[in-house]
């Protein structure tokens, strides 16, 4: 027996003689090993007093932690550096005030009201380099870089710090999910919680369960995304879930008709707008979404599924990545960007 499981232990025990005989509370210390034991098939009550935690106080990272704080939940989020968490603290604040300030001018909320949510909102996250500061958390979801060596070692590192019945959830948009959780020393309690950018504005929620995924973890999954006001849809864990499967392609064909030179990126983008009635054009949406990111998920599918024809690379994509530019996080991919506006 641990010395933390002794004290825990002993404070049942002497708790339990303040209002019940000591044969009693004999009785109730015996159930203790019992109820480590149920821990990881009891159902994990989704509440708003919920500690959430989150790895990653990037674009997606950032945005997943205040969604959580704003919609009630206590939050812990962690990162490498102060630096890099001040900087995902300043991008809660500003989406948050843009999302608010739309709901104001709609008469959706009164300005004190959409004031007062936001920071109580950014009240509820705490901030820390500390991994050991995710301890109590009863969910904690990973989105730092899509790396695997990164991520192998970070999930490990999760395991060890952890409680046994939490629980873990992926934002990755390119990794096996099952394989994540392998690597995670609890694969029953892993799953695929993955989210769409900006969090704070998009609805959907994919919620992946893999063949090792509990109905326990599930579950929990399933009323946190709800909790956040967002609409989760089941998937397996296929390569790219359901959107980034149907919608990767599609930014791939619009880079190759530009290799090819069937047509200019503007005129692509021009076509589908008004032609499909898109409310973006596919290079100024992988613009958004971030060249960089598009480059890795293609790349890991072609070297998963070399069969698949339809995964193939764009030398434009290719060259705009190795050149830096990234789309919208760096001012420039496709487009020129100002802000989140596009130049034309």
């Amino acid at each position: 027996i641990n010395a933390e499981y002794m004290g825990h232990f002993l404070s049942v025990y002497f708790f339990s003689l303040s209002i019940f005989s000591p044969m009693q509370a004999r009785c109730v210390t015996r159930l203790l090993p019992l109820a480590r034991h149920y821990g990881t098939d009891r159902p994990l009550a989704v509440a708003w007093f919920t500690p959430i935690g989150v790895v990653g106080s990037g674009i997606m990272g950032a945005g997943i932690a205040g969604t959580a704080a704003i919609n009630g939940f206590p939050v812990t989020m962690v990162d490498i550096n102060q630096d890099l968490l001040d900087k995902g603290m300043k991008g809660i604040e500003e989406m948050g005030q843009k999302v608010f300030d739309f709901q104001v001018k709609r008469g959706k909320m009164k300005p004190g009201f959409a004031q007062k949510t936001l920071r109580d909102g950014l009240d509820r996250i705490t901030t820390t380099t500390d991994l050991q500061a995710l301890k109590e958390c009863d969910i904690v979801i990973e989105s730092v870089v899509e790396n695997q060596d990164i991520k192998r070692k970070l999930l490990a590192q999760l395991d060890g710090i952890m409680q046994p019945d939490a629980i873990i959830g992926s934002n990755t948009s390119s990794f096996s999910i099952q394989e994540l959780g392998q690597w995670s020393g609890r694969p029953d309690r892993f799953c695929g919680l993955h989210f769409f950018n900006p969090v704070l504005v998009m609805q959907l929620i994919e919620v992946i369960k893999t063949a090792d995924t509990s109905d326990r973890t599930f579950n929990a999954a399933m009323a946190f995304a709800k909790m956040c006001g967002k609409v989760p849809v089941q998937c397996s864990d296929t390569p790219g879930f359901i959107v980034n499967r149907l919608l990767v392609p599609y930014l791939t064909e619009a880079c190759l008709m530009v290799d090819r030179g069937d047509a200019t990126f503007k005129d692509v983008d021009k076509a589908m707008k008004l032609g499909a009635g898109m409310p973006q054009g596919p290079h100024q949406l992988a613009d958004f979404v971030g060249l960089d990111t598009c480059h890795s998920i293609l790349t890991g599918w072609m070297e998963k599924m070399p069969e698949e024809k339809i995964f193939k690379m764009p030398r434009t994509l290719q060259e705009k990545v190795t050149e830096g530019k990234l789309g919208r996080k760096t001012g420039e991919g496709f487009w020129k960007w100002n802000g989140d506006k596009i130049e034309e």
